[in-house]
């Protein structure tokens, strides 16, 4: 069983390595796919608006089109000149939001969709991901959780597509950080992570009814290795036993 234990965890680490680097390169890149909410009215002309304005003020008020200067187009509700209520804004990049607005900004339950296939779909506010919502990233990966400030934060759930490794637990500034399970189907993980990799005591449970306790400790890279400068994770276990839940 030990050899049997020792291929499990070989595994385990190469499918979790694997997994993280892709969604780190995932979440950098949807990072990138600005939501231009400071500089959307900026531009070469004046725009255009089309739709109800308010009798005393003259500002836009009400149902209404409009063509930013930037070339982006918003239609929806105005309160006061400014965006408020239900519209959708479309980006001249490809990007779309469809939900509410709150002051000129995204607040409350909405979508946004990006050129490359990704899309959110939850809460905002002040312009960001703020609060519940689920996050589908190109490849079909998908979190379902908690955000702040348009990071994954709080409690959540990151499923991949192609594996079906499914991350349940804590999130801090968008990494795995905390109490956390992964599970592979055929075996999961339970333990404490650290900036997105599993640190310190944990437990690999195995579908085959047996189990092995342990902890994962920092592994300075050897002077001689060439292709990595960054400290491993190194897991110290103890004999398989009988899962005994």
């Amino acid at each position: 069983f030990t050899k049997m234990g020792v291929s499990w965890r070989f595994r385990f680490i190469l499918i979790f390595s694997f997994s993280s680097n892709k969604e780190e390169q995932l979440h950098t890149h949807q990072k990138t796919m600005s939501d231009y909410s400071d500089d959307e009215e900026m531009g070469p002309s004046i725009g255009t608006y089309e739709g109800e304005r308010h009798p005393d003020t003259g500002a836009r008020h009400g149902q209404g089109k409009a063509v930013l200067p930037n070339g982006d187009t918003y239609e929806g509700e105005y309160f006061e000149g400014k965006r408020h209520g239900e519209g959708v804004y479309q980006f001249k990049n490809g990007c779309r939001y469809v939900g509410a607005y709150e002051n000129n900004k995204k607040s409350g339950k909405g979508t946004f969709y990006y050129p490359d296939g990704s899309k959110y779909e939850g809460e905002f506010s002040e312009d960001m991901r703020n609060g519940h919502g689920v996050y589908t990233y190109p490849n079909g990966d998908t979190y379902d959780g908690q955000w702040e400030s348009s990071n994954r934060e709080g409690e959540g759930v990151y499923t991949y597509a192609d594996t079906g490794a499914k991350y349940v637990g804590t999130w801090s500034k968008g990494q795995r950080t905390g109490d956390g399970t992964i599970d592979f189907g055929f075996m999961h993980y339970k333990g404490t992570f650290m900036d997105n990799m599993p640190l310190g005591q944990g437990r690999f449970v195995f579908r085959s009814g047996y189990e092995q306790t342990g902890e994962y400790v920092i592994e300075e890279p050897k002077e001689d290795d060439e292709e990595s400068s960054r400290p491993g994770m190194k897991w110290v276990g103890s004999g398989l036993e009988v899962n005994s839940s």
